[in-house]
């Protein structure tokens, strides 16, 4: 069961990777558009402003909710790596709890943001920005539940093989 559901995870992960690379995608579209009837037929579109933005939001928050693995998460580190394992995991569990707690908090008045936020639209293309937003809900929910699987297993002592960063090389 485990192994299948390794194997359903990896496939997930692919699948929020390439959506992640087809927003990349879009956005340099649109970004190219938008400096080649600027600066070559000087016409500028707004529209395409308002998509690179789109995209760059969706991008961040996506690939930081389902692509980013904890290993490539940034930290400060140094103090990490000089304690012992045991300290580690102390480290690893408060933390995401603590992540857990503040975003878990946030939800409500983050919920009744994003559902007000349907009164508005973007300029140029009379989007509601309630789906420009509601991707923050997405990912706080994603990281809740990612923090809570790693507070789950710092507890159990048990942390994935992603957990740890990979240590730098020696530039000698």
């Amino acid at each position: 069961m485990t192994k299948s559901l390794a194997t359903l995870g990896a496939w997930l992960r692919r699948r929020a990777a390439d959506v992640e690379v087809l927003l990349i995608g879009v956005m340099f579209v649109s970004f190219l558009l938008q400096i080649t009837f600027r600066y070559v037929f000087d016409a500028p579109l707004g529209w395409t402003e308002e998509v690179t933005v789109l995209c760059w939001v969706w991008v961040v928050l996506w690939g930081a909710a389902f692509v980013l693995k904890d290993s490539e998460e940034i930290r400060f580190d140094i103090v990490y790596e000089l304690v012992p394992e045991r300290a580690r995991r102390a480290f690893r569990l408060v933390a995401s709890l603590a992540v857990v707690v503040l975003l878990a908090i946030s939800l409500p008045a983050t919920w009744n943001y994003v559902t007000f936020m349907k009164r508005e639209h973007t300029a140029y293309l009379h989007m509601r920005f309630d789906f420009l937003y509601a991707i923050y809900l997405i990912f706080a929910v994603a990281c809740i539940v990612k923090h809570m699987r790693l507070a789950w297993l710092a507890y159990r002592g048990a942390l994935p093989a992603d957990a740890n960063p990979v240590p730098a090389e020696d530039p000698r």
